[in-house]
């Protein structure tokens, strides 16, 4: 009997040991995730990366003759390593020569046909006025002819004479005709030559402006710099075997290192936030001591979608304060922009506060029991939110839904 009462003992002592665990277990669980309710300055930002660019820069373009002899895209052959600093007049890229030296061929072998066919039509028209002027001069002959037999046949019969004044007036006629249709034919080999012409100094043309633009496939530094690759129509930069286009022949840049901006992109749920004349702290991922402070200086007001993402962007360009030595272009930045700043608020993580499409509330111990409590919220960040009513600086709250929640009424303020 004392045996058993021993074992009930000891059954009933053992499930009290376990509850006491077990609740200081689950107290001690429910404290690890209470936060306090923080009292102080408040920052609104909007993170993004961004890419440094130089402010200004000077182009170093490509043939500017291209449209002009038909090519309209040109590979390049060769190209100075990014980053080389140049003299003015150093060459940076080579293009490639083919298809302009193909159309050069083409050419040369169209201006020996013009200038065969301007010396042929110069002959023809040469020996077909030749012959008219000869059967014009004959003409005069047998004119000249007609008038002196009608002078001497006054002192012939009336028929005889009549038949000299016909036959002079069919010389005349003849002259007459011939020397109209020399004028004629004088205006069509003037014509006829004027035609061969134009084309010949086309063709001379052709070739003097496809001999101009293969002058400048080899592409050198307008001035002294450092070289930057330009970026094509994909967002890439450009690299040897790429072809540059006729329309925008640029190749690379000399940027001015004297101003920088960093050119980043905002994505479309955050773009309402962000206006120029915003303060922004720069960070750049090379030099994580180096902090700089810039401006935001134009927005861009129609979205894009890059390449390789889905969601829709707008580009914004920030102007980066003072200079340093260490920036160089396409370093990656971190830009925190700065949209609101507030003295002295409360404030909880945004995960302690819960609510629906009317109230905000959070969670609360209050000694044994536990509160829905009503709160007002405000402004909000990446993480934290504004507190406007409801709680005081240092109030605990609870990060996570308690179990009996459904069994809580709500507290209002």
């Amino acid at each position: 009997m004392k045996k058993r009462l021993y074992i009930a003992s000891a059954i009933v002592l053992g499930v009290l040991i376990l509850m006491l665990v077990f609740g200081k277990s689950s107290e001690v669980k429910e404290a690890s995730i209470e936060v306090s309710a923080e009292s102080g300055p408040f920052r609104i930002e909007v993170s993004t990366t961004g890419e440094l660019e130089a402010e200004n820069s000077e182009k170093i373009l490509g043939p500017s003759g291209l449209r002009m002899i038909r090519i309209w895209n040109v590979k390049i052959s060769k190209l100075i390593a990014e980053g080389t600093v140049v003299d003015s007049g150093q060459w940076v890229a080579s293009l490639d020569r083919t298809e302009a030296t193909d159309q050069l061929k083409d050419i040369e072998s169209e201006l020996e046909v013009a200038e065969t066919r301007f010396t042929n039509t110069k002959l023809d028209t040469t020996l077909e006025l030749r012959g008219l002027r000869d059967n014009l001069i004959n003409l005069n002959f047998a004119l000249e002819e007609s008038k002196i037999k009608l002078e001497q046949s006054k002192f012939e019969p009336p028929a005889t004479i009549r038949q000299e004044e016909i036959n002079l007036a069919k010389a005349e006629r003849n002259y007459t005709q011939a020397l109209e249709n020399y004028k004629i034919k004088v205006a069509q080999a003037n014509a006829k030559m004027q035609e061969v012409q134009i084309n010949l100094d086309k063709t001379i043309r052709r070739k003097e402006a496809v001999i101009k633009v293969l002058d400048q496939f080899e592409i050198m530094a307008p001035k002294s710099g450092m070289v930057i690759y330009n970026r094509n129509w994909r967002g890439t930069k450009i690299k040897e075997g790429d072809q540059i286009s006729s329309w925008e022949p640029v190749v690379a840049e000399l940027p001015d290192m004297s101003s920088m901006i960093s050119k980043t992109y905002v994505n479309e749920i955050d773009i309402s936030k962000v206006a120029t004349g915003q303060t922004v702290d720069i960070g750049v991922d090379a030099f994580p001591e180096l902090k700089l402070e810039g401006e935001v200086i134009s927005v861009a007001n129609i979205g894009e979608q890059l390449p390789n993402g889905d969601a829709k962007v707008f580009e914004v360009t920030i102007k980066i304060h003072g200079t340093d030595s260490l920036l160089k272009p396409a370093m990656t930045t971190s830009n925190s922009i700065l949209i609101a700043q507030f003295d002295s608020v409360i404030h909880l993580p945004i995960d302690a506060v819960f609510g629906n499409d009317t109230i905000n509330w959070v969670y609360m111990n209050e000694g044994l029991r536990k509160l829905k409590k009503q709160v007002k919220v405000g402004r909000a960040n990446e993480n934290r939110v504004i507190i406007e009513k409801g709680l005081n600086a240092g109030d605990k709250v609870m990060l996570t839904i308690p179990d009996n929640e459904e069994n809580l009424n709500l507290v209002s303020f």
